[in-house]
């Protein structure tokens, strides 16, 4: 049997080899190293490309002593950082916004304090805050952004609302974002999505083809023989409320629910002939400012009285309503907000969890959007 003879490698491939292993051992070393320091970062909310430019910045021992902040992470993702902004970036809150370092830089280059910056991106989307930043710097922010729901877009109208009429920074707020410092009928927005939060006054209508979901008839029995219609879920929630004021021995009927675009018109016509366009400016809603147009709303009366603010049905109804889904629309000591005068029979369903918040806040509709649905 032969000897198989063994290869022995030049001395000089021998080397080579030794060479190639020790650069695969350094450079695999290098990468468990810095896998490590990406995993230490990635620990505290930090991203692969916010980890990779925080180590490569040498800026991880900085980062760790701050721990986790989103503001820090967008920070080494952007191609906007600054590194003479660190130190601001560390202390304003994150906010998911487009550009949001690109106009961090900009608000402290204009002179904004941290706190201003805050209360500025908190207010506005990333296309306000830059339309803000084009303006002269704004001495007292808080007048008017310590409020939640204040809008940056609206900052001139505050200012201009608050200098006509001297009120104080929370009604100014309020009175804005829902138009009122503008006149009636001009302006306004249209609301396209039936919702059972949907919001229709003098400065958000319907269009004419507007026809709520799940229109039903309604059992005259709770119509006095009169034929009506309205969404299916408020109806079966008027029938539930009526059901148990009977329980108490009280009658409630529906004396309107549903009106069409048209069918508003009509009556909005038929009072202006009647009464003049004064009347109808007080009293009447434009066709496609209507609730009725909605599905949703219902002229409720009683039985047993004609006027229905006098009834016994009236209390009941102010007092129990909310349990059904039902707010009082349009009371009196809210005119100046509602824009209508007092209609003690107007009820709006806007669910249960809604009207419960109204109920026990003493709030409008107009009051519940601004400051959880107008966002």
């Amino acid at each position: 049997m032969k000897k198989i003879k063994s290869i022995k490698l030049k001395d000089k491939y021998v080397n080579i080899l030794k060479i190639t292993g020790v650069i695969l051992c350094i450079f695999l070393g290098i990468f468990i190293f810095f896998r490590k320091q990406i995993n230490d970062l990635k620990k505290y909310g930090y991203s692969e490309k916010a980890s990779y430019n925080i180590l490569f910045s040498f800026k991880k021992d900085y980062i760790l002593s701050k721990g986790e902040n989103k503001t820090l992470n967008a920070a080494f993702e952007s191609k906007d950082y600054n590194e003479n902004n660190l130190d601001r970036y560390a202390k304003i809150n994150y906010v998911k916004q487009d550009n949001l370092i690109k106009n961090i830089n900009k608000l402290i280059k204009i002179g904004y304090s941290n706190d201003d910056i805050d209360l500025i991106l908190t207010h506005g989307d990333a296309t306000a805050v830059e339309r803000f930043i084009k303006r002269d710097k704004v001495k007292y922010l808080d007048e008017f952004f310590s409020i939640d729901y204040a809008k940056l877009d609206n900052y001139d109208r505050y200012v201009a609302y608050s200098d006509e009429t001297g009120e104080n920074d929370d009604y100014v707020v309020l009175y804005v974002n829902l138009n009122l410092d503008e006149d009636a009928y001009t302006d306004s927005f249209k609301v396209k999505n039936f919702s059972y939060d949907m919001l229709i006054n003098k400065h958000r209508y319907l269009d004419k083809k507007f026809k709520p979901k799940n229109l039903v008839k309604i059992d005259t029995k709770y119509t006095n023989d009169n034929e009506f219609y309205a969404n299916k879920v408020a109806v079966n929630a008027f029938i539930d409320m009526a059901n148990a004021a009977s329980k108490d021995g009280l009658d409630l009927v529906i004396n309107s629910a549903y009106r069409s675009f048209d069918d508003q018109l009509e009556i909005e016509n038929t009072y202006r002939n009647l009464y003049g366009d004064d009347y109808v400016t007080k009293y009447v809603a434009k066709a496609g400012y209507s609730e009725h147009q909605t599905g949703l709303a219902f002229d409720i009366g009683s039985k047993s009285s004609r006027i229905f603010s006098n009834s016994k049905e009236y209390k009941w109804v102010l007092d129990n309503a909310y349990k059904y889904g039902f707010i009082h629309r349009f009371p009196k000591k809210y005119e100046n907000i509602t824009q209508i005068s007092n209609e003690p029979w107007h009820f709006r369903y806007v669910g249960k969890k809604i009207a419960k918040k109204i109920y026990e806040e003493d709030m409008t509709l107009e009051e519940y959007f601004v400051k959880f649905l107008d966002k």
